[in-house]
């Protein structure tokens, strides 16, 4: 089945055909793509030898890129959250990603993760179009697209009867 979209875009008429099955394979692969990677991450961060610590990076590297006033910040006053919060985080996005649960706001937060990532990067030691602005262009397609409605546990969540009575509550599914 094959699907045209026809839109305006730059003040001239533009149309994409699309075959939805190849579209809804691709989506869930790169869901479970980028899930993986993550929570791959998170892991290695908690069964690291040394407890996570990301104090070196905030007030070293980091501190001299776009947002590095906020690094510093973290890295001088609550260095503890962020050593918390990357490996959780990491974990729970790859974990939400791999079983299309909440994908959004997985999704949404691994975009946030990615954003610090990419502008701590002070040097772009490796270019500007480099590994972490793909991840995170990668995180802001599978939101845009709901990508936990493929071979998600979200097609279920959104059946239900909360979900059904709050439909304000799909922003955060996939």
């Amino acid at each position: 089945m094959s699907t045209a979209i026809e839109t305006r875009l730059f003040g001239e008429d533009a149309s994409l055909s699309l075959s939805w099955p190849w579209a809804a394979y691709w989506i869930a692969f790169l869901r479970v793509l980028v899930g993986t990677l993550f929570l791959h991450a998170g892991m290695d961060k908690f069964l690291a030898d040394q407890p996570f610590d990301a104090g070196w990076w905030l007030t070293g590297p980091a501190s001299e890129g776009i947002i590095g006033p906020v690094m510093v910040w973290f890295g001088q006053n609550a260095p503890w959250i962020v050593n918390v919060m990357i490996p959780l985080g990491e974990l729970l996005i790859g974990l939400g990603l791999i079983v299309g649960a909440l994908t959004r706001l997985a999704s949404f937060f691994g975009a946030v993760l990615m954003f610090f990532f990419y502008f701590g990067n002070a040097e772009w030691e490796h270019g500007f179009v480099n590994g972490d602005l793909l991840t995170l262009v990668l995180f802001i397609t599978l939101i845009v697209f709901g990508a936990g409605r493929v071979w998600g546990f979200d097609a279920y969540l959104e059946r239900t009867v909360t979900v059904q009575e709050n439909s304000w509550l799909r922003y955060f599914l996939g």
